[in-house]
Formats: structure tokens, sequence, C-alpha cells
């Protein structure tokens, strides 16, 4: 239950000499591109020995997937897994064998071979052939929005890949404020996904009034002291550093990452009522960077009121 996918794939899959011709392995690796540089990450497999193979000049790379790993890797969607094998994997079977072994450590959407290895695995949920991936379950039943409980788990899970490999996180919600009931979990969910990565960027965006929205006159030392009071402690204690600013006035809720950008209709907070359901959407990459542009703080969209740490 994500809006960002992570994948293994094995190298044979960006090999022109696995397809029956140049061509097929061009439109293969263009429908993974659309994939894989939008709403997923790739596992760098066995401490980053994947990745090294595809300076081997002895094999036929399609120029296409080499220019997909290079964006992958400035793209930050090149993640670096720990080897599982005693030794590293020397076929691309044994490619297979590592991403299925590094799948039972830490669980994976799913791995993409080519025919010749998938007729190896067969009776292996997790594994498809690139050919064959609009059969398989976890490809054909991507989500480009989720329903969730407005419960802390229920944001945990969804957010778990941004946790771990995001570099950049802007929380963007007008109403903020970890003093108030609805939202007394955002103190945790910041702390345990911040924890993951202590030293990345992490913004908080919300409004510079409190109160009834008839008086929007900006408040910004009440909520610095409020903010503070709440979160110095949880934050010291993961050594993190969070950067809030405080603008005149916006609406819309959202999760901004350098690797994905999620629109949330009820914001961050949460509720014990069993029946509440929120919905999550995934921006696409436009969206995702015009809004980190709307809340840079150079922006002129909105009036910056206010801007202080917390660290």
């Amino acid at each position: 239950m994500s809006l960002l996918a992570e994948y293994a794939l094995t190298p044979d899959v960006f090999d022109v000499d696995s397809y029956s011709s140049e061509e097929v392995c061009a439109v293969h690796v263009q429908t993974l591109k659309d994939v894989l540089l939008h709403e997923a990450v790739v596992r760098n497999l066995y401490d980053g020995n994947w990745a090294r193979l595809f300076a081997d000049t002895n094999r036929g790379w399609h120029k296409r997937a080499k220019e997909l790993l290079k964006k992958l890797g400035k793209q930050n969607r090149l993640v670096r897994f720990p080897a599982q094998a005693s030794t590293p994997p020397s076929s691309d079977p044994e490619w297979c064998v590592e991403a299925l072994a590094s799948h039972t450590a830490a669980p994976l959407s799913g791995i993409i071979v080519t025919d010749v290895v998938a007729g190896g695995f067969t009776g292996q949920a997790a594994v498809s052939a690139v050919h064959k991936l609009p059969t398989a379950s976890w490809w054909s039943g991507r989500k480009s929005s989720l329903r969730l409980a407005r419960t802390l788990p229920n944001y945990a899970q969804a957010l778990d890949l941004v946790a771990r490999y995001a570099n950049s996180i802007m929380y963007i919600d007008p109403y903020l404020d970890p003093t108030l009931g609805h939202y007394r979990d955002f103190a945790k969910l910041l702390v345990d996904m911040g924890a993951v990565a202590p030293s990345r960027l992490v913004e908080l965006h919300r409004v510079a009034w409190r109160g009834s929205s008839q008086d929007k006159r900006p408040v910004c030392d009440e909520i610095e002291r409020a903010f503070c009071d709440e979160l110095t402690g949880p934050v010291r204690k993961a050594r993190m550093r969070i950067e809030v600013f405080l603008w005149d006035d916006f609406h819309d809720r959202y999760l901004i990452s350098d690797l994905v950008g999620i629109q949330m209709s009820n914001g961050f907070d949460t509720t014990q009522a069993p029946n509440s359901i929120t919905t999550w959407s995934r921006l696409g990459r436009a969206d995702r960077d015009d809004v980190q542009r709307e809340f840079d703080r150079a922006s002129t969209r909105h009036r910056l009121c206010g801007r202080f740490e917390i660290q």
C-alpha cells in the first residue's frame, strides 16, 4: 500500500542480446522508463555491485538502457541494498536469486527478468518476465491514488519507502499544529520518518495564523513557541533538523519529496473514528516540481511571514 514502488531487475533486461531484436528491447526499456522514473526506485543489489555491471563493455547494453540507468542515479532512484549471498552473482539467474534473497530480507514490489531467466523461477509470484508484466498482479495493480484509514500505522506504511530513500521531504499542511488532538500523531510520524536519515532536509509548511479563517493576522511567535514546545524533544532525540515556513495563506495539503509528490485530502491529521477514510494521490513529475517551487522561500505566489528551525 504505497504510491512509491521498489523493483529489482536482472541485468539481462537491459541487454539487446536477450531479445529477438534491438527494437523489441527498446520497447521494453521505454515501458520501464515511464514507470521507474516517476513512481519507483530500483534496488541496487549486492551493495551496489548491480549498477557496476553496466560498465562492462562486453555485453550489449541498449543505449536507452544506459541513459535510463544514468537518470535513475541522478534522481536518487538507485538504492543500495546489502549483499545477501556470500559471493557476488556471476550470471543473470544468480542475480535473480540475489533479488529474491533481498526480497525475503525486505519485501520488494516485484522482480523483473527476461523470459529465459523467468523459466528457472516458475512459482515465484514476485518474479515476472518483462514481456509478461501486464499479467503480474504487482505490476497491473499499480495505483495512482490510495484510499486509507486516517491512522498513524496506515500513514507510516504508505510512506515507508519515502522514509527510507528520499533525500528531502516537505510536509505541507495549512493547519498543521502538533498541539491539537487530531495532529497528536504527527510528531511520531515526523520523527520515525526522519530518524531513518536524520541528515536529510525536512521542511514543514503551514499558514502563519491560527484559529478562525476570518482572522488571518500572522502570529508567528506564538506558532514558533507551540511547535518548539511540542517538537524540540523528539527532534533532538532523533538528531534531526527541521525548518518551518509560515505563509500568509494556502489551502491544499501535500507531501513532496525528491522521489514522489503526494496530494493529501486531509493532510497529516489522524482520528480514532473507525470509518474515516482519506485519499492520497500521486502527482505527476511536473506538478510535483511546481508545488515545490510554490513553497520555495523565494516564491512570490505566497507571502512568507516567518521561518524558524527546530533542532
